[in-house]
């Protein structure tokens, strides 16, 4: 089983004791305290910190991008009930640390939980029973009960069927076999923190996470050997429905949450070994308010999108892998008009539509003789759907010429695209899988290129590095004509809108569907000023950031004709 690797040397000299506890508790802060006093387990674990070399972390109920600045970083903030994360600078120029503080911390249970998984052992039958959940989280501690005698002086060998424990091992027991029996046991931490990404295990060693704050980090959880790792992996799969075995070593799945995990099992195959990687499913998704915020793009490229999808034209998110596609496909939902019927379709469930009339469908893989329904299958039954909107998410194979087909026959279009440019969109479209015939590609009419950029002062950052206009194919010369609309300045980091008084969709399409006479098409561009400012003013003015806020909001705007 994996092990919790400190990356400092706990102190020995008597930092545990009640009275160095004690007069710790008085030097914290009182909220900081309080919560010590509330988990003992977090006054433990300062204990066992080098203070004098590092200092007392610094308290965060809720993190802020400014801490990410810091050039020391010791933070420690909440993510569930009785688990807290330490966000710890790195002494040795590498990956920043990442460490879990739950109960047990500084215990030695592992003779207590043979005991009580023992016991366990002859209670199937009454855990087998639950069904649910929280039906199963009961079950469980009614059996805890039935095999834990509570005393002050501590663990006692077993006698009749009873193991003794004092109330702070009560406590652990309960938070361990709750994480190990219906979570995902020691990543459980990980998996309730919502400023997690992704959770990678590359083989034998540690875990690796992406931060939304702290960007890349090393989490204080390590595989010594591969038989850990490997029955490791095996009750991850077993917990997800799954299993793999030699003879089925890769398994792609989607957890309770909507997480997407990938296990690959062996040496066979991963000459590390087993590894693993979840990409978390985010509760609510960023707005583009956010995404602003982020500094991902401007609200006039917000503006011009917004523009852009109220009018139905076809729209793709492209980039390369973890560069903020779905992200910011998910945030340009909310300027789909709120009547409208959408139609999701994904291989892995990762969109979030904040629409009443959302149909999500999910490509399944053949199993245990079920026929496979493929991306391809799904679209094509879509079109009998009658939907305002297709969103798709991600064009691979042969399902984007079905995509092209139903752009063709009026349905609005957004998907995520796997490239770094226009025209790499245009030769993957275009060439084998998909083979989309030249003449069709104008059907497209706006590539967003979404990218992670390396700043001015070394950090990396996700931003929409261009947003571009496909205007038509020219057979003569067999080349594609297209305008780049928005382009991001990386010496100062902000977004120059280039296509101003040059836009193509603007004047040509959307200016004559909003009923703009030709001869005065130039208002179309004030009315894309007009909606950044009531974007930015959304944001900085009223504070509104929320996905579902956000959409509640506009939707309210264009019925009153305000947006």
């Amino acid at each position: 089983m994996p092990k919790l690797l400190l990356p400092f040397a706990v102190n020995t000299n008597n930092q545990a004791d009640r009275y160095d506890l004690k007069e710790l508790l008085e030097r914290l802060p009182a909220e900081f305290r309080a919560v010590c006093e509330k988990n003992p387990h977090l006054g433990t674990y300062l204990t066992m910190l080098p203070l004098g070399e590092i200092g007392i972390p610094e308290y965060r109920t809720k993190l802020s991008r400014a801490d990410n600045e810091k050039e020391k970083k010791n933070f420690i903030y909440p993510v569930a009930d009785q688990v807290f994360i330490h966000i710890l600078s790195s002494t040795d120029g590498d990956r920043d640390n990442y460490i879990p503080i739950e109960p047990g911390m500084g215990q030695d249970m592992g003779k207590i939980m043979d005991e009580v998984e023992e016991r366990l052992l002859n209670m199937s039958g009454e855990l087998d029973e639950a069904e649910t959940d929280e039906a199963k989280k009961v079950a469980l501690l009614k059996c805890l009960t039935k095999i834990l005698n509570v005393r002050s002086n501590g663990y006692v060998p077993p006698a009749n069927g009873r193991v003794y424990v004092t109330p702070e091992q009560m406590e652990t027991l309960k938070y361990l076999l709750i994480r190990d029996k219906l979570g995902l046991g020691v990543l459980e931490p990980l998996i309730k923190d919502t400023h997690i990404e992704d959770i990678s295990c590359s083989g034998v060693g540690q875990i690796f996470v992406e931060h939304k704050i702290f960007k890349s980090l090393k989490a204080a959880i390590t595989f010594e050997t591969h038989e850990d790792l490997d029955e490791f992996v095996l009750r991850l799969s077993e917990h997800i429905k799954i299993p793999v075995t030699l003879r089925k070593p890769i398994v792609d799945a989607t957890l309770p949450d909507g997480s997407r995990i990938n296990i690959v099992f062996g040496r066979d195959i991963s000459r590390r070994g087993s590894n693993f990687t979840i990409r978390k499913f985010a509760d609510t998704p960023l707005s583009i308010l956010e995404l602003i915020e982020f500094g991902s793009l401007s609200y006039e490229m917000a503006a011009y999108l917004s523009l852009v999808i109220e009018e139905g034209m076809n729209v793709f998110v492209v980039g390369e892998t973890a560069s903020g596609k779905t992200t910011l496909l998910n945030a340009l939902t909310t300027f789909i008009q709120a009547n409208k019927k959408i139609v999701s379709i994904e291989d892995t469930p990762e969109l979030q539509v904040p629409h009443a009339n959302w149909l999500r469908e999910v490509a399944k893989a053949a199993s245990h003789g079920e026929a496979q329904v493929t991306m391809f299958d799904l679209l094509k039954a879509a079109l009998r759907q009658r939907p305002n909107w297709i969103l798709i998410g991600e064009i691979r194979g042969e399902e984007g010429n079905i995509a092209f087909g139903a752009m063709q026959t009026g349905h609005s279009v957004m998907s995520t695209f796997h490239a770094s440019s226009v025209e790499k969109v245009i030769q993957r479209i275009t060439g084998t899988p998909i083979n989309v015939p030249k003449t069709h590609v104008d059907n497209l009419n706006v590539v967003v290129c979404q990218n992670a950029v390396r700043l001015a002062n070394g950090k990396m950052a996700r931003r929409a590095t261009s947003i571009s206009e496909i205007v038509n194919y020219d057979s003569q010369t067999d080349s594609f004509n297209y305008i780049e609309v928005f382009r991001w300045n990386p010496a100062t980091d902000t977004f120059e809108f280039i296509g101003n008084k040059n836009s193509y969709l603007l004047e040509d399409k959307i200016a004559i569907r909003r009923g703009i006479p030709p001869d005065k098409k130039w208002q179309i561009y004030s009315l894309v000023s007009k909606r950044a400012k009531i974007l930015e003013r959304l944001h900085k003015e009223k504070g509104v950031t929320n996905f579902y806020e956000l959409l509640k909001i506009i939707a309210q705007a264009q019925q009153e004709g305000l947006f």
